[in-house]
């Protein structure tokens, strides 16, 4: 049950979507992470404020605020008109409040759920964005900014370590600050047939001060589809590492749906390395249904005990898993629905459900 409604003022348009959903729904779908006895937490749903004209100048001005069960993420973006031939500048400033389950969850029945560790991640940036103009298939982005981290427990207060003692920030405080310049390149190429794309980052983090982070992690993310026949395979292939200073919120979390399916999130794993690589075959039933049969696998190239506490360790995950199923996509006006049934490797079973571009 829920309610979407736009709203002019002026040149301003506020978009606001409100879904009051029970938490009984949530239980279903989602590991218990802790409960609450304010309405509010039963609530979720978003507002987007923007401005396309905010000083006379064309300057853009885009405020959202997004709200889930458990979590909460504020943005605002400041962008100034530039020529096309110059790079596109935005001030951002962010503030993201999450649980920390892929790294500090806990693996429950046979690692196909993962609850909640009792942290959570209060995260604070702040800095410039510049997107490059396109060239070709190529666009290339360009970020300097600001962060600040403090781990919270379910109660809202700083914790600097996790209930073993062991420590949740790279320094040792309450707390984590660091200058991050991050790359990041972009490639894409389509046809009738088949598609091909590639994103590439890079972070890189500035020692500002002594004991700022200093570390350097890169990403990639690979993925391919071709027609055969009826059918449309896609294959994906992702990885990264991360070397230098390293808080155990840095690592790379293995599990979980857009992972690997048939475990809880984080539940394979979480360590300084990571490589992901997911295959699926689509088989359209007719215009608005597709079956799909699919394979997961994951690893932290054993770099788990790399982490600081070594969380993923202490909580015994494999370090590596497989998982496979099949599930059906539904396409309709209302939105793209899509069910998963995986099992991985401990015979374990895991029935997922998402919902997409919903009121679209």
């Amino acid at each position: 049950m829920g309610a979407q409604k736009s709203i002019h003022a002026g040149k301003a348009k506020i978009d606001v979507n409100v879904d009051f959903t029970h938490k009984l729904c949530a239980s279903l779908m989602f590991p218990t992470l802790r409960s609450s006895g304010s309405p509010l937490s039963l609530i979720i749903g978003s507002l987007c404020i923007k401005h396309p004209n905010l000083f006379g100048g064309s300057e853009k001005l885009d405020v959202s605020w997004d709200k889930g069960l458990y979590d909460s993420n504020i943005l605002v973006a400041y962008r100034r008109p530039r020529p096309e031939w110059l790079a596109q500048q935005s001030f951002v400033i962010q503030h993201s409040l999450s649980p920390e389950i892929g790294v500090h969850g806990i693996p429950i029945e046979n690692f196909s759920r993962s609850a909640s560790g009792g942290i959570n991640l209060s995260r604070i940036s702040a800095g410039l964005d510049l997107n490059e103009p396109p060239s070709s298939k190529w666009r290339n982005t360009t970020s300097i900014k600001f962060e600040h981290v403090r781990p919270l427990n379910d109660d809202g207060r700083s914790i600097s370590r996790d209930y073993e003692g062991f420590p949740l920030t790279c320094s040792g405080n309450p707390h984590d600050s660091m200058v991050v310049l991050k790359q990041e390149s972009r490639f894409a190429k389509a046809d009738d047939h088949s598609f091909l794309q590639f994103n590439l980052q890079i972070e890189q983090g500035i020692p500002v001060f002594s004991k700022w982070l200093i570390f350097n992690r890169f990403k990639f993310a690979a993925s391919k589809g071709m027609k055969l026949g009826p059918t449309f395979l896609l294959t994906s292939l992702t990885g990264g590492s991360i070397v230098g200073d390293m808080a155990p919120y840095q690592a790379f979390s293995i599990g979980g749906l857009g992972s690997v399916r048939g475990y809880g999130e984080g539940a394979v794993g979480s360590g300084r390395s990571c490589l992901v690589a997911n295959s699926e075959l689509k088989i359209p039933l007719n215009k608005m249904v597709e079956a799909a049969v699919f394979f997961d696998c994951g690893t932290d190239l054993g770099s788990g005990h790399l982490v600081p506490g070594i969380p993923s360790l202490r909580q015994g995950k494999p370090g590596s898993g497989i998982g496979l199923g099949y599930g059906l996509r539904f396409k309709s006006q209302c939105g793209h629905f899509q069910a998963d049934y995986a099992i991985n490797a401990f015979q374990q079973k895991t029935l997922y459900f998402s919902v997409s571009n919903l009121g679209s």
